[in-house]
């Protein structure tokens, strides 16, 4: 059954309708993290893509069950752990908390499921068995008591098909083991023999721990079963990772079909053009993001690119010394007028009571404008999650929320007019609401979000409210002594803090923090 949605599938190279394995249901996985440092940007993008295909999907009526895991046994935990003097699972467990807040603080609705690998390990096992019982791996003694588990590679008919990469033309590495022991060069392990001082578990070999690819492998088939719908992660695992995914869970389960029926891969955050990863050092984390910025902003900077295609994080000094994030900067603006147009449109629709039986030619106009960003809108989402168009759609129902907000004010003594422009202010909100749910914006009301980003603002530039609306008395107190080089002066010094000043009719003063 097909959802209605069409995906890029990086197997067939196609963008093509999703074909649901169980009418009504979905069934998405997606690799995680290892959890071994806090999460930088490219996590964030990463966690975004699946986190867009589950919110489309249920959008749509459908039942979808997320599983994503969480890598807490690595070679690079071990390390990690070692150098910081605690245990691998102390480590692992606590930055496993900071990536699930910090996914939580973007946006990234949590999982159905998220296993972890030091929790699977029978499964593992039992998957590792089903593998040497059909010949598809092979046991290795490597002496002192350790036994290896290699998968043979060449003994998968279909290996290459998802990277399109000829067997013959591979080389060992990227995380294959080269290993003297090994029948192949190409042959990657599914478990690595330990000693008795090691973080290792039982099995039928002996202790040892899970090689990296099996463990995606198990917990996939544990909760989702073979032949799910969606697998997705970073281009970077189309090889070797999910190549041999492919090949482990295929050979384990001969005549089941296709151990995936659709390949999803979201694209890299570069810094540089380079791929922003720990292993370069060219990283920004997600904390030193949102201590700068609004959760909202960097979403919706990450969403401003297709999913599958790269995203330029730039980073500036200011003179002051100051880093910011240009990209990350412009974003949030966008997102402060979204929040401020709800904040008017919410206004006006309490005067749809009095509205008129038909809408005026001029919101009638407006109307048909609204219905094609809606239907842009999910035409753009249907291809290929195509959040740039959808944006652009966004964009386009905020204008005519304004223009709608701006005719009222223009007619606000025509009471039938003012009531059909709350009525349609109504739908335009609620237009804008269904589109912000599948993309993750608009997580709070506006007034908890302006009050979040003041603080974080006054915080960056050392300043107090306290100590600008003093300066506003004493600005008011210089105008009305007529002293009004002084009371510039005040603005100007504000002003240069980055705090904008906005002065009423009636002679009252107000105040915005800008970037």
């Amino acid at each position: 059954m097909a959802s209605g949605l069409r995906i890029y599938n990086t197997l067939t190279r196609n963008t093509e309708p999703l074909a649901l394995r169980t009418p009504g249901e979905a069934t998405v996985y997606c690799c995680g993290p290892t959890v071994y440092d806090v999460p930088h940007a490219g996590h964030a993008r990463a966690a975004l893509a699946p986190d867009l295909l589950v919110r489309r999907l249920s959008h749509q009526g459908l039942k979808v069950t997320f599983v994503r895991n969480i890598t807490d046994v690595d070679d690079k935990i071990l390390e990690r752990s070692k150098k910081n003097g605690e245990s691998p699972l102390e480590l692992s467990q606590r930055m496993a908390l900071v990536y699930q807040e910090e996914m939580a603080r973007c946006g990234c609705l949590p999982p159905t499921h998220e296993p972890r690998v030091s929790e699977s390990v029978p499964d593992i096992v039992e998957l590792v068995q089903k593998l040497i019982a059909n010949e598809s791996a092979y046991v290795l003694d490597m002496g002192e008591g350790k036994k290896d588990v290699y998968f043979s590679v060449r003994s998968f008919p279909g290996y290459g098909k998802l990277s399109r990469r000829k067997i013959d033309d591979l080389q060992a590495g990227a995380r294959v083991e080269r290993d003297e022991h090994k029948r192949d060069p190409l042959d990657f392990a599914l478990w690595k023999g330990a000693g008795p001082e090691d973080w290792a578990w039982d099995s039928p070999w002996g202790r040892g721990r899970p090689g990296w690819h099996i463990e995606c492998s198990a917990m996939a088939e544990k909760f989702l079963r073979h032949g799910f719908d969606v697998h997705g992660g970073g281009m970077d695992l189309i090889f070797p990772h999910h190549e041999n995914e492919i090949a482990q869970s295929e050979a384990a389960a001969p005549g089941q079909g296709d151990y995936v029926r659709c390949w999803m891969h979201n694209g890299f955050v570069n810094v540089d053009k380079e791929k922003m990863s720990k292993s370069l050092g060219n990283f920004v984390t997600v904390r030193d993001v949102l201590a700068r910025n609004d959760a909202e902003g960097f979403r919706w900077f990450l969403l401003a690119a297709h999913y599958r295609g790269p995203i330029q994080f730039d980073t500036e000094q200011l003179p002051s010394g100051r880093v910011v994030f240009p990209g990350v900067d412009e974003a949030e603006r966008r997102v402060d007028y979204l929040f401020a147009t709800v904040e008017r449109l919410t206004g006006l629709s309490a005067a749809s009571l009095a509205a008129p039986a038909k809408l005026p030619p001029e919101l009638q106009k407006l109307k048909a404008e609204l219905e094609a960003a809606a239907k842009q809108a999910d035409a753009a989402l249907d291809d290929d999650l195509n959040t740039p168009v959808a944006l652009a759609a966004l964009g386009e129902m905020m204008r005519i929320g304004n223009e709608t907000s701006m005719l009222a004010q223009k007619r606000k003594k025509d009471a039938s007019f003012v009531g059909a422009a709350g009525a349609f202010g109504a739908a335009v909100l609620e237009a804008l609401r269904a589109l912000t749910q599948q993309l993750g914006l608009l997580s709070v009301e506006p007034s908890e979000y302006a009050a979040r980003v003041k603080a974080r603002r006054l915080a960056l530039r050392q300043l107090s409210a306290a100590s600008i609306e003093q300066k506003l008395v004493d600005r008011a107190e210089a105008r009305k002594a007529k002293d009004f080089a002084r009371g510039d002066a005040i603005r100007d010094e504000l002003l240069a803090l980055g705090v904008a000043i906005s002065d009423g009719a009636d002679g009252s003063s107000s105040w915005t923090i800008t970037q």
